[in-house]
């Protein structure tokens, strides 16, 4: 299980690795507050949950599909990586617990593994199955792809957001 699990990463790791090298984008340094759901400079024709311009989700520890900092997907991302979490130890836990273990640094792909309260890009299925087990992380709405709601409803996703302000 451990081999197919590992052939799932690198597999999933060279795909975006490939993506990557497609994806023009301009150099950009990290702040320390990069990864704060704030405005970007760049523009993006993605949209969020909310129907706005999708933001960045991090880039400090570059996340996403593309590794471009944002929740963006394509064809190529087959497992819909699309929601902005900051990760708890009871998500790594629980994603863990299904076979994809998120906290192990996987150096040779520039890949740190994550620990709580940092920010990734979530596969929006196993973002659903976290929610349906009580062990959803947090979500910044605006950082969001919009084909999330392809997977769970807006309401679920304000219900564990952490930038969502009821007016």
């Amino acid at each position: 299980m451990k081999k197919n699990i590992l052939f799932a990463f690198l597999l999933f790791m060279t795909t975006a690795a490939f993506a990557q090298s497609k994806v023009v984008k301009k150099k950009k340094t990290a702040s320390p507050n990069a990864c704060l759901a704030m405005p970007s400079s760049t523009e993006s024709a993605s949209k969020n949950v909310l129907g706005t311009t999708l933001q960045p989700c991090c880039t400090t520890t570059m996340t996403g599909f593309y590794r471009n900092g944002r929740c963006e997907t394509g064809p190529n991302d087959a497992g819909v990586h699309v929601v902005c979490a900051q990760v708890t130890d009871a998500f790594l836990q629980y994603s863990k617990s299904k076979g994809n273990d998120l906290m192990t640094p996987f150096p040779a792909y520039g890949f740190a593994g994550l620990k709580a309260g940092d920010k990734w890009c979530l596969c929006a299925s196993r973002w659903r199955e976290a929610y349906e087990a009580g062990v959803a992380p947090p979500i910044f709405l605006e950082s969001t792809h919009e084909n999330a709601l392809m997977f769970v409803t807006l309401d679920a996703l304000k219900k564990n957001a952490i930038d969502f302000k009821v007016h």
